[in-house]
């Protein structure tokens, strides 16, 4: 990208006209076509403020009156051309000071949209939603390649609010428009060029030829079909908007997620009539941001960038070497090389590394990246069966499976092969730091990297500190969490570290129902319903039985309070080798072709899911009275990141305050009642404010 931003910058010598001062935009003229740059102030990525508005109504005001051939909107920005609406201007915002604040950024995308010369918009790298809807304000859309356009605004619990809903279903299909929306899925360069968002596709080379053809009415536009005329009949959405809200219901129910369905209404009703449209978009947007479930998620927003910034700084990590290719090893080795790190790779057996490299390949291609930025990314990974790459990284991964013994071999074998200043991490997730810093070659440059499954597409990882460990080494360690596109959670020393301390109570729990002769699919379809994105019985299978089996018997060996007994049948199973998912069959038959419940339950059981979720909470209130996390945010943050756990519930923490501290200790001795100790309710409970 540095060479596009190298091209893209704007030249200071150019001839522009007196153009209104602006903070955020850089306004000029070249070949009588106008030039606005989106450059906001102060930060790295351009976000659609209020400010960003105020100043682009003035600039359009001053371009219509004195008219160029035509005016091009591109960022300044390497970073891509808008990441979407700035959210802290918006969150606080209520009723009708919302809906005010949104007629005034739409009164400026009309006044945009009707220019009475060509509008252009150049979009490199994201246009995503206030961002992607400034574009769909302009007359063209020319996209340069690698180019990515989307409305992330339903994983908020809204839709688009300024002028997204209408501009996008009279552009394209309307029933891709409304997927796109629904989903919240990014259309990349080509297929936005297959679907008519953008009207070009082209190299960075080639955007200024572009930028004239489209300024001397040489480029076409995406015609409609007869699909895109159905659909703006009130029949034609009728019968589309049931499917989609079938659809929704299964992927997010009403009951949790409004928005979509809210989206799907206001299509349907107003779809035919882009002024009603309009109105509707506001008004609904307004009331959507009003609910519970946009609340806590944009919390959740907050929590992501909160945890983005505990890993401020440089890590200078080059060199990564991972040791274990296994499949976590794979995932973490192959994605260190996406994010552009050097990465070795060793086992003591050949057929894993061919089978991480293959791994990378087929990661590189689930996260759309270009034949050349996957062969680059290949290039960095390398294959090191006799572990020449110990001498030589700046960062070792130790990433072998849990057992204490082996992995003390390695840290022994590790003591003279190190470069000086260089940083041992382990993956472990069920045995404690304690239990192995006598064996690391430097104690305080040893510390815990819990990565979770799949890297890929897991975004937190534990930075697991203990008590010889270096602040240094810590801060470099989230740093490079940072570094790599991940979440940084800082945590000390405990069972389970933070997250599965947390989830553990959930699985075993299920075991134990399934011991009183439950139905499994009853419990899945409880925490389903919840909100929960797995139950606990498929979760157990998708984690694979003998890790559950660990996780139990160590955390029954070193927490001070009871445990969940863990049943002989499932040591059994273990036993047998049917250890999930992995293996075929686990608590689910799937090499028999069953399959666990994806929909949740219509009328669950209060207790049951109590059953399930309070001891999660209870395990949250002792990490926090442990000191293993910081905060209540922290924790909420790492426990949706690291397990999905119910995002518009807003985390454990903010669920046991939203039904309420006291309720939750009533319910948990309720059950300690009638279930045993496990349930008592933590110490902690007593000192939340």
């Amino acid at each position: 990208m540095t060479d596009v931003v190298d091209e893209i910058t704007p030249d200071e010598t150019t001839r522009a006209p007196k153009a209104p001062d602006a903070k955020n935009w850089r306004y000029e003229v070249v070949d009588d076509i106008a030039r606005l740059w989106l450059d906001c102030e102060g930060t790295g990525t351009n976000v659609i403020s209020e400010a960003v508005l105020r100043e682009l109504d003035a600039l359009v005001d001053h371009a219509r009156a004195d008219p160029p051939k035509a005016l091009v909107i591109r960022s300044a920005k390497p970073s891509g051309f808008a990441a979407g609406a700035d959210i802290d201007s918006f969150a606080e915002l209520r009723g009708e000071k919302a809906q005010t604040m949104l007629r005034q950024g739409h009164a400026v995308l009309d006044k945009l949209e009707e220019l009475p010369f060509p509008t252009i918009a150049v979009v490199h790298g994201n246009a995503l939603g206030g961002g992607f809807e400034l574009a769909l304000a302009c007359e063209f859309r020319i996209a340069v390649e690698g180019a990515k356009f989307g409305f992330p605004e339903i994983q908020l619990g809204l839709h688009p609010g300024l002028g997204g809903t209408f501009r996008l279903t009279q552009l394209i299909d309307p029933v891709e428009a409304m997927q796109m929306m629904l989903t919240g899925k990014s259309a990349y360069d080509r297929k936005a060029k297959k679907l008519g968002i953008a009207d070009a596709l082209v190299p960075e080379r080639h955007v200024e030829a572009a930028i004239h053809a489209a300024a001397n009415g040489e480029m076409k536009h995406h015609g409609s079909s007869f699909k895109d005329s159905a659909m703006r009949t009130r029949a034609a959405r009728a019968f589309a908007a049931t499917r989609m809200r079938s659809e929704s219901e299964k992927q997010a129910p009403r009951q949790h997620y409004p928005a979509p369905f809210a989206l799907i209404d206001l299509w349907e009703d107003h779809g035919g009539d882009v002024k009603e449209m309009q109105e509707e978009e506001i008004r609904s947007f307004a009331t959507l941001l009003d609910s519970v479930t946009a609340q806590n998620l944009i919390r959740v927003f907050f929590l992501r960038r909160q945890l983005k910034a505990a890993g401020k700084g440089e890590d200078e990590f080059a060199h990564v070497h991972v040791i274990g290719g296994g499949t976590m090893g794979a995932e973490i080795a192959a994605w260190c090389a996406i994010q552009g790190r050097m990465v070795t790779i060793e086992d003591v057996n050949l057929p894993p590394l061919g089978q991480a490299v293959q791994r990378a390949a087929k990661i590189c291609e689930k996260k759309h990246l270009s034949g050349i930025e996957t062969r680059d990314a290949l290039d960095r990974m390398m294959p090191d069966p006799r572990g020449l790459g110990r001498a030589r990284a700046d960062l070792v991964i130790e990433a072998v499976p849990e057992k204490l013994k082996l992995k003390e071999e390695i840290y022994a074998s590790l003591t003279d092969a190190m470069k000086p200043g260089a940083v041992l991490a382990t993956n472990t997730s069920s045995i404690r730091l304690s239990d192995l810093v006598d064996a690391a070659p430097d104690p305080a440059r040893f510390a815990g990297l819990h990565f979770f499954n799949p890297v890929s597409s897991m975004q937190l990882v534990e930075v697991v500190s203990h008590d010889a460990a270096g602040q240094e080494t810590l801060g470099r360690l989230a740093a490079f969490v940072t570094g790599i596109d991940r979440l940084p959670a800082r945590v000390t020393d405990y069972p389970g570290f933070l997250v599965n301390r947390i989830l553990a109570p959930y699985l075993m729990e299920a075991m134990l129902l399934l011991d009183e002769g439950r139905d499994k699919a009853e419990i899945d379809r409880a925490a389903l319903a919840f909100g929960m994105p797995m139950g606990p019985v498929t979760l157990a299978d998708q984690v694979g039985l003998d890790i559950c089996l660990e996780v139990a018997e160590s955390m029954r060996g070193s927490l001070e309070r009871p445990v969940a007994e863990t049943p002989d049948w499932l040591r059994q199973k273990v036993e047998d080798g049917e250890t999930g998912k992995k293996a075929g069959k686990g608590l689910y038959d799937y090499k028999g072709g069953e399959e666990p419940p994806k929909t949740p339950g219509d009328d669950p059981s209060q207790d049951l899911i109590d059953r399930l979720i309070l001891p999660m909470c209870d395990a949250a209130v002792e990490c926090l009275r442990r000191d293993v996390v910081a905060d209540e945010d922290t924790l909420d943050g790492a426990v949706i990141f690291g397990t999905g756990w119910a995002p518009f519930r807003g985390g454990p923490m903010r669920y046991a305050r939203t039904r309420g501290i006291n309720e939750c200790q009533d319910r948990l001795r309720a059950l300690a009642e009638r279930h045993g100790d496990r349930f008592a309710p933590d110490a902690g409970w007593d000192t939340l404010g």
